[in-house]
């Protein structure tokens, strides 16, 4: 007999802690994720004697082989050559993979944990039959953040693998639900190579209803997250700046028409002003920094914006609830990491809000994006930023951190980048005094939002239309006489929002004439 063929799609490993499991019987549990979909089964142990280890085994292979489901044993070949099951899952610190194969044989199926690029070519090179990539996320068994990948570990290493030409399968594991298992999916998923599947623990093991949890999560396995919006394929489809200017007006006027909302979690100092903004661009704000409220304000039709100005605990888990809200719906979500760079609390706030929710657009200052790229030593003062690096290589920042969260990334500055992974936008617009009243930057998250809301089905262009309204605005209020600084500029900015969007909506576009735009060499 042959090795039988493995879906992945959805890999439960079990746990019989009773912090996990409670009072459930294990094989109850089993039984019914299987009858809810569940395609492989690892019996995972860390306590107990050999032989209830083994007697453990026996009554789960009567189970999952009435379901036609491997069981694989973690850790265990003695264990799994005592039962005569399809085959193993062994870690790093296990036994070797050319020892475990020589025991089990050709015909068993032997997964390996890996976590970084390294081991996941030495396992691939070994005779895998597939990887478990992980850990994704932290997870109250794996809380040691050095062995935390997020999706960017997860897809180079998938990448990786796939340039040395294997074709190894894989899953990954560690952190992941109902909430986060698309998002995974997509952002981890490589050009070349997507995962498998998912492996899941707690998800099944803690469910009150196993058959319903695992229904719902192969559900979700096998469907589209709703953040991925059909409509333009991806990029502008534009070869030149006319190309690209030629939507701008069109996502002003749906504004103007609709009214989006902008849901605003933001800090005191910018409250006021971004309602404001967002009144003169054509949006609807709400400033609503309680996330239980988010249940209901996603479900509006508008976008969220969250503004890591004021990082504290309770704030942090607010982003969270509004974040899972709006991705369930599938509406945008705008973030903007203030400071991210400034101290050690921002960054790990970065990397908790990048792992706990899909961001459709994040925008900051070149030490901002930096960071949340993972640059450790973009440090900066407070919410200012220097900048370090030169053209090209910023081009190259942006477009790799858009690939890798597969969203758009808006570098701001004196010249703006900004990239969907796939082409990047320069713009060379705004004005000094933008710089010099607290808050504008905030605000451009704003304005992006109302774009976002209304154009969704590209996210590159409602971005550029948002950028360019703000600071062509920012030019325009520079140059009216009542003008003398920062202090007499604000009101102006304002006005100047406000007369671009209703000449947009009659059909003037002159104000656009100053659109200073390019697009970056690919």
């Amino acid at each position: 007999m042959g090795k039988p063929a493995v879906d992945l799609s959805l890999y439960l490993v079990t746990d019989s802690t009773p912090a996990i499991l409670g009072n459930k019987s294990l094989y109850h549990v089993v039984e019914e994720s299987l009858k809810g979909g569940v395609t492989v089964v690892q019996l995972r142990e860390k306590t107990g004697d050999t032989g209830a280890l083994i007697e453990t085994a026996k009554r789960l292979i009567e189970i999952t082989r009435k379901y036609n489901v491997p069981l694989l044993i973690n850790d265990r070949i003695d264990v799994a050559l005592a039962v005569g099951c399809e085959g193993v899952h062994i870690g790093q610190d296990d036994m070797e993979l050319s020892t475990a194969r020589q025991l089990l044989g050709p015909n068993a199926i032997i997964g390996v944990t890996v976590s970084n690029v390294t081991e996941a070519l030495k396992a691939c090179e070994g005779g895998a039959d597939y990887l478990g990539i992980g850990t994704v996320y932290a997870t109250p068994t794996k809380t040691n953040t050095k062995e935390i990948i997020g999706t960017a570990g997860v897809r180079h290493i998938l990448e990786t693998i796939a340039d040395a030409g294997h074709t190894t399968q894989t899953v990954c594991i560690g952190g992941i639900n109902e909430s986060n298992l698309q998002r995974i999916f997509y952002q981890s998923g490589a050009e070349k190579k997507k995962l498998d599947g998912v492996a899941v623990v707690s998800a099944i093991m803690a469910a009150s209803d196993p058959d319903a949890a695992a229904r719902h999560l192969l559900q979700l396995v096998r469907s589209q997250p709703p953040f991925v919006h059909e409509g333009l394929p991806k990029g502008l489809q534009a070869d030149d700046a006319d190309g690209i200017l030629q939507r701008v007006p069109a996502i002003l006027r749906k504004i103007h028409e609709t009214t989006p909302l902008s849901h605003n979690m933001t800090n005191l100092v910018v409250q006021n002003f971004a309602a404001n903004v967002a009144l003169a661009a054509g949006a609807s704000p709400i400033m609503a920094n309680y996330g239980e409220e988010a249940r209901d304000l996603c479900k509006l039709g508008g976008s969220l914006v969250i503004n890591m100005g004021t990082v504290t605990p309770e704030g942090l888990l607010n982003y969270y609830k509004a974040l899972k809200a709006y991705n369930q719906i599938g509406r945008p979500v705008v973030f903007d990491p203030v400071g991210a760079g400034a101290t050690s609390v921002r960054r790990e706030a970065v990397k908790s809000i990048l792992a706990n929710g899909y961001l459709d657009v994040i925008k900051g200052n070149e030490g901002e994006i930096r960071t949340v790229f993972g640059d450790h030593d973009a440090q900066q003062r407070g919410v200012d930023s220097t900048s370090a690096l030169d053209g090209p290589q910023k081009v190259k920042l942006v477009k790799a951190l858009a690939a890798r969260e597969k969203n758009v990334i808006v570098m701001t500055g004196k010249t703006d980048f900004v990239s969907d992974g796939v082409k990047t936008i320069i713009i060379e617009n705004g004005h000094s005094y933008l710089g010099l009243v607290t808050g504008t930057g905030c605000t451009l998250g704003t304005t992006i939002s109302a774009a976002l809301a209304v154009h969704t089905e590209d996210k590159l262009a409602a971005a550029v239309a948002a950028i360019l309204h703000f600071e062509i605005a920012a030019e325009l209020a520079a140059i009216q006489p009542e003008v003398k600084g920062p202090g007499t500029f604000v009101p102006a900015f304002l006005d100047q929002l406000y007369a671009i969007r209703l000449a947009t909506a009659k059909g003037d576009l002159s104000w656009l004439k100053r659109a200073r735009v390019s697009l970056a060499p690919e």
